[in-house]
C-alpha cells in the first residue's frame, strides 16, 4: 500500500523561504508526528534550526493529558527545545501579543478528526483572525480527514448557537481537511488572512484513516482509535444529555448506556435506517469517571460493518430520540456550562439548533429531521467546491 505523505514532510523536505528564513510558532499535540512518530517539534528543530520560538496548545494540552472538556491547561516551558508553550485553551483562546512576539508564521499540525464539535479547527479560527489582525502568516501543515472527504451529514450552525464547537455554520460531519477549511473559512466567512496550506500527496477523498499507511495516535484523550473517530460525529451529542457517552471506558464513543436504559426497547424503537451500515451489540459496562462514575450502565457497542452506508449523526439523534420516548422520567438534558457557554443548554450547542432539540422531544421521525436539515447540507456542498484540494 503506497503510503500517505502529509504536509508536515512536504514542509522538511523542501522549506519554503517563510520556513526557512522566519521566526515560527507551531501549534501541536501528540498527533503532531511524522510517519516514524517522532513529533513535528522535534522534527522542525533538526531541520530549521533556531527557527521555534513559541509552541501552541489547543484544548487537551500539549501533550493531551487534561482528559475532560473545560479542564484548562497552563503555560510552560518546552523542555525539549526551550521556546515557550502558550495555551490556546487556558487563560485566553485568542493568540496575544505577547505570545506572537517576534513571530513571522503560525504553523499548524494539528490531526482533526472530520467533526464540527471538535474544537482544534475553531482554535485555527481564531489564530487565522489574529493573523488577519496583526499581520502575521499563518501556514497549515494538511493531514487526513479520518473518516473520509465524501460523506456530509447534519444540519448547519444556527447563528444563535454559535460558540466554540461551532464558530461558523458548517454540518456535524463536513467531509473536508484542515487544510481545506482554512480556505473555505479565509474567503467564505471574510477572515482575509495571509494564508498557506500544504498538502498532502496520496489522499483521496474516499480514504479514512486506515487506508492511508499513517500512524494513528490519539489526537484527544477519548480517541484512542479509528473507530471512535468514525462514530464520533453522532456519539458526541450524548454529551448533552444523561446517557453515558461511553467515557471512563476503554472505548469512548463506541460504548453507550445508561443504568436506566432498556436496551430491548431501544434498539425497538430506532428506525431501521438508522442501522445502516453497523450492529448495535447489546453489552454492559462501568465507567471509571464521567457520568455514572461506578456504576452498571446497561447499553450497546457500535460495531460499524458499512462505512459507506453508515450515517453516525443519524444514528445518535434517533438514540436520543428513542431513549427519550422509552424513558421521559429518567433521560435528562446535560445543564450548563459547557465548553464556555453558561446559559443555553449543552444540547442546543452541540447541535447548533434549539429547534432540533424540541423535533427530538417531540418525537420526530428521523427522516423528517433529515429533510429539516437537507436544503442547507446542500448549499454546503456546492460551496465548499471551490476549497477541495483532494480528488475524490
Amino acid at each position: 500500500m503506497l503510503r500517505v505523505t502529509t504536509g508536515l514532510e512536504h514542509l522538511l523536505e523542501s522549506p519554503p523561504a517563510w520556513a526557512r528564513e522566519g521566526k515560527l510558532a507551531l501549534l501541536a499535540n501528540p498527533a503532531s508526528v511524522g510517519p516514524s512518530y517522532r513529533h513535528a517539534r522535534d522534527l522542525m528543530a533538526e531541520a530549521l534550526p533556531g527557527s521555534l520560538g513559541a509552541l501552541f496548545s489547543p484544548q487537551h494540552g500539549f501533550f493531551a493529558d487534561k482528559q475532560d472538556n473545560m479542564i484548562e491547561s497552563g503555560h510552560g516551558i518546552d523542555p525539549v527545545t526551550g521556546v515557550p508553550v502558550f495555551s490556546l485553551y487556558g487563560e485566553t483562546r485568542w493568540p496575544t501579543d505577547e505570545m506572537l512576539e517576534g513571530i513571522d508564521t503560525v504553523v499548524v499540525d494539528i490531526q482533526d478528526v472530520g467533526t464540527r464539535v471538535y474544537t482544534f479547527i475553531w482554535t485555527l479560527t481564531y489564530i487565522m483572525e489574529a493573523a488577519a489582525e496583526k499581520g502575521f502568516h499563518v501556514a497549515v501543515l494538511d493531514r487526513p480527514n479520518p473518516i473520509g472527504g465524501v460523506k456530509v451529514e447534519g444540519n448547519l450552525t444556527e447563528a444563535a448557537y454559535t460558540s466554540f464547537v461551532g464558530r461558523y455554520p458548517i454540518p456535524m460531519r463536513h467531509g473536508m481537511t484542515m487544510g481545506e477549511l482554512a480556505l473555505f473559512f479565509n474567503e467564505r466567512f471574510g477572515i482575509g488572512c495571509d494564508l498557506t496550506v500544504v498538502p498532502m500527496k496520496g489522499w483521496t477523498r474516499s480514504m479514512h484513516f486506515g487506508d492511508t499507511g499513517l500512524p494513528w495516535v490519539l489526537p484527544s484523550p477519548n480517541m484512542p482509535c479509528e473507530e471512535a473517530a468514525l462514530v464520533y460525529p453522532g456519539q458526541v451529542i450524548l454529551e448533552g444529555c444523561n446517557l453515558s457517552e461511553g467515557r471512563g471506558t476503554t472505548r469512548p464513543f463506541e460504548l453507550f448506556g445508561a443504568p436506566y436504559l432498556d436496551t430491548t426497547k431501544l434498539i425497538n424503537t430506532l428506525a431501521p435506517e438508522s442501522l445502516e451500515g453497523c450492529i448495535l451489540r447489546e453489552t454492559g459496562f462501568e465507567p471509571t469517571f464521567g457520568k455514572w462514575a461506578g456504576e452498571l450502565c446497561k447499553g450497546f457497542q457500535i460495531h460499524v460493518t458499512d462505512r459507506e452506508r453508515f450515517a453516525p449523526y443519524r444514528l445518535s439523534l434517533d438514540i436520543i430520540r428513542a431513549a427519550m420516548a422509552n424513558h421521559p422520567d429518567e433521560f435528562a438534558w446535560k445543564q450548563p456550562p459547557y465548553e464556555y457557554e453558561y446559559e443555553k443548554l449543552p444540547m442546543d450547542m452541540i447541535l447548533g439548533s434549539r429547534a432540533l432539540r424540541e423535533s427530538l422531544e417531540a418525537g420526530t421521525a428521523i427522516d423528517k429531521l433529515e429533510a429539516q436539515w437537507q436544503d442547507g447540507l446542500d448549499d454546503f456542498r456546492k460551496s465548499r467546491e471551490a476549497f477541495l484540494i483532494y480528488n475524490p
